[in-house]
Protein backbone atom coordinates (compact mmCIF):
# COMPACT_ATOMS: atom_id res chain seq x y z
CA UNK A 1 0.00 0.00 0.00
CA UNK A 2 1.19 3.47 -0.90
CA UNK A 3 -0.05 6.32 1.42
CA UNK A 4 1.19 9.85 1.83
CA UNK A 5 2.40 8.67 5.33
CA UNK A 6 4.77 6.00 6.05
CA UNK A 7 3.18 2.63 6.03
CA UNK A 8 4.15 2.51 9.59
CA UNK A 9 2.91 5.35 11.18
CA UNK A 10 -0.75 4.64 9.17
CA UNK A 11 -0.66 1.05 10.89
CA UNK A 12 0.51 2.77 14.46
CA UNK A 13 -1.27 6.03 14.24
CA UNK A 14 1.72 7.99 15.44
CA UNK A 15 3.69 9.84 13.00
CA UNK A 16 7.59 9.51 12.44
CA UNK A 17 9.42 13.22 12.73
CA UNK A 18 9.63 12.97 9.08
CA UNK A 19 5.68 12.52 8.62
CA UNK A 20 5.06 15.19 11.25
CA UNK A 21 7.58 17.51 9.08
CA UNK A 22 5.08 17.26 5.47
CA UNK A 23 2.27 17.65 8.04
CA UNK A 24 4.22 21.02 9.65
CA UNK A 25 5.85 22.17 6.18
CA UNK A 26 1.80 21.89 4.21
CA UNK A 27 2.91 19.20 2.08
CA UNK A 28 0.85 16.67 2.96
CA UNK A 29 -2.71 17.66 5.58
CA UNK A 30 -4.18 16.51 8.77
CA UNK A 31 -6.85 14.52 6.42
CA UNK A 32 -4.02 12.86 4.43
CA UNK A 33 -3.02 11.13 7.81
CA UNK A 34 -6.56 10.24 8.98
CA UNK A 35 -7.24 8.54 5.75
CA UNK A 36 -4.41 6.72 5.73
CA UNK A 37 -4.65 5.65 9.27
CA UNK A 38 -8.67 4.39 8.19
CA UNK A 39 -7.10 2.36 5.15
CA UNK A 40 -4.34 1.11 6.84
CA UNK A 41 -7.18 0.14 9.72
CA UNK A 42 -8.95 -1.10 6.80
CA UNK A 43 -6.16 -3.11 5.20
CA UNK A 44 -5.85 -5.68 8.06
CA UNK A 45 -8.99 -6.87 7.21
CA UNK A 46 -9.33 -6.77 3.30
CA UNK A 47 -6.30 -8.13 1.65
CA UNK A 48 -7.47 -6.00 -1.40
CA UNK A 49 -6.69 -2.90 -0.02
CA UNK A 50 -3.04 -3.68 0.39
CA UNK A 51 -2.34 -2.98 -3.12
CA UNK A 52 -3.55 0.38 -3.28
CA UNK A 53 -2.07 3.53 -4.08
CA UNK A 54 -4.05 6.25 -2.34
CA UNK A 55 -2.35 9.86 -3.52
CA UNK A 56 -4.19 12.35 -1.18
CA UNK A 57 -7.65 13.10 0.77
CA UNK A 58 -9.27 16.37 0.83
CA UNK A 59 -11.76 17.23 3.63
CA UNK A 60 -13.93 19.79 4.33
CA UNK A 61 -18.05 19.89 5.71
CA UNK A 62 -17.98 16.29 6.32
CA UNK A 63 -16.65 15.78 2.79
CA UNK A 64 -13.96 13.44 1.79
CA UNK A 65 -12.44 13.96 -1.54
CA UNK A 66 -9.60 10.91 -2.17
CA UNK A 67 -7.80 10.28 -4.72
CA UNK A 68 -6.74 6.79 -5.78
CA UNK A 69 -4.92 5.53 -8.72
CA UNK A 70 -7.29 4.47 -11.64
CA UNK A 71 -6.96 0.60 -11.28
CA UNK A 72 -7.82 1.21 -7.38
CA UNK A 73 -11.17 3.67 -8.05
CA UNK A 74 -12.18 0.70 -10.40
CA UNK A 75 -12.01 -1.88 -7.90
CA UNK A 76 -13.23 0.36 -5.54
CA UNK A 77 -16.62 0.76 -7.98
CA UNK A 78 -16.62 -2.80 -9.10
CA UNK A 79 -17.40 -3.91 -4.81
CA UNK A 80 -19.81 -2.71 -3.20
CA UNK A 81 -18.87 -4.15 -0.09
CA UNK A 82 -15.77 -2.47 -0.24
CA UNK A 83 -17.12 0.85 -0.66
CA UNK A 84 -19.47 0.42 1.65
CA UNK A 85 -16.22 -0.61 3.96
CA UNK A 86 -14.99 2.45 3.36
CA UNK A 87 -17.67 4.71 3.82
CA UNK A 88 -18.82 3.37 7.19
CA UNK A 89 -15.14 4.31 8.42
CA UNK A 90 -15.20 7.91 7.21
CA UNK A 91 -17.31 10.30 9.13
CA UNK A 92 -18.52 11.84 5.93
CA UNK A 93 -19.67 10.96 2.68
CA UNK A 94 -16.53 9.87 0.61
CA UNK A 95 -16.07 11.06 -2.91
CA UNK A 96 -13.51 9.08 -5.29
CA UNK A 97 -11.22 11.03 -7.92
CA UNK A 98 -8.65 9.98 -9.52
CA UNK A 99 -4.95 11.24 -9.12
CA UNK A 100 -3.58 13.27 -11.53
CA UNK A 101 -6.70 13.84 -14.17
CA UNK A 102 -7.83 16.74 -15.56
CA UNK A 103 -10.66 18.71 -14.43
CA UNK A 104 -13.04 17.20 -17.01
CA UNK A 105 -12.21 14.01 -15.40
CA UNK A 106 -11.91 14.85 -12.17
CA UNK A 107 -15.64 16.33 -12.42
CA UNK A 108 -16.73 12.63 -14.14
CA UNK A 109 -15.81 11.08 -11.45
CA UNK A 110 -17.74 13.42 -8.85
CA UNK A 111 -20.89 12.48 -10.63
CA UNK A 112 -20.14 8.37 -11.28
CA UNK A 113 -21.99 6.66 -12.08
CA UNK A 114 -24.38 9.16 -13.71
CA UNK A 115 -23.23 10.11 -17.15
CA UNK A 116 -21.88 13.83 -17.82
CA UNK A 117 -22.67 14.59 -21.85
CA UNK A 118 -20.69 17.88 -22.07
CA UNK A 119 -18.18 20.01 -19.64
CA UNK A 120 -17.40 23.27 -21.02
CA UNK A 121 -14.83 25.84 -19.77
CA UNK A 122 -15.54 29.64 -20.59
CA UNK A 123 -13.83 33.00 -19.89
CA UNK A 124 -15.58 35.36 -18.69
CA UNK A 125 -14.77 38.83 -18.55
CA UNK A 126 -12.22 39.81 -15.68
CA UNK A 127 -9.99 37.03 -16.61
CA UNK A 128 -12.69 34.46 -14.53
CA UNK A 129 -13.47 31.04 -15.81
CA UNK A 130 -16.86 29.96 -15.97
CA UNK A 131 -17.40 25.60 -16.10
CA UNK A 132 -20.68 24.67 -17.28
CA UNK A 133 -21.17 20.63 -16.89
CA UNK A 134 -24.63 18.89 -18.77
CA UNK A 135 -25.86 15.75 -16.71
CA UNK A 136 -27.42 13.48 -18.97
CA UNK A 137 -31.35 12.60 -18.15
CA UNK A 138 -33.45 15.04 -15.76
CA UNK A 139 -32.94 15.99 -12.44
CA UNK A 140 -35.39 14.17 -9.90
CA UNK A 141 -35.98 14.59 -6.06
CA UNK A 142 -34.37 11.19 -6.21
CA UNK A 143 -31.36 11.93 -8.08
CA UNK A 144 -28.31 10.47 -6.17
CA UNK A 145 -25.84 13.05 -5.91
CA UNK A 146 -26.01 16.16 -4.19
CA UNK A 147 -24.74 18.53 -7.18
CA UNK A 148 -24.75 21.56 -4.11
CA UNK A 149 -22.42 19.47 -2.65
CA UNK A 150 -20.29 18.44 -6.27
CA UNK A 151 -20.33 22.73 -6.97
CA UNK A 152 -18.62 22.75 -3.49
CA UNK A 153 -16.32 20.40 -4.08
CA UNK A 154 -14.56 21.65 -7.30
CA UNK A 155 -14.49 24.89 -6.15
CA UNK A 156 -12.35 24.11 -3.07
CA UNK A 157 -10.57 21.17 -4.34
CA UNK A 158 -10.14 22.70 -8.07
CA UNK A 159 -11.09 26.06 -7.31
CA UNK A 160 -13.18 25.98 -10.51
CA UNK A 161 -16.90 27.98 -10.54
CA UNK A 162 -19.21 25.27 -12.01
CA UNK A 163 -22.83 25.48 -13.19
CA UNK A 164 -24.89 21.94 -13.63
CA UNK A 165 -27.77 21.46 -15.78
CA UNK A 166 -29.52 18.59 -16.41
CA UNK A 167 -30.52 17.62 -20.43
CA UNK A 168 -34.14 17.30 -19.85
CA UNK A 169 -35.38 20.46 -18.14
CA UNK A 170 -36.93 20.39 -14.82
Amino acid sequence: MKLPICIFDAKNAVLCPQCENKVESGEITKADVDASIILAKIAKKNTEIENFTMHSCKEFQGNFVLSFAKNDIMAIRQSRTLYRTLQEQFEGKIWLVEADETDKKFIEDLFFPTKILSINSVWAPGGIQKTKAVVSGRWTPRFPIDTEKVVEIVKNVRNLDIEIEFEDKR
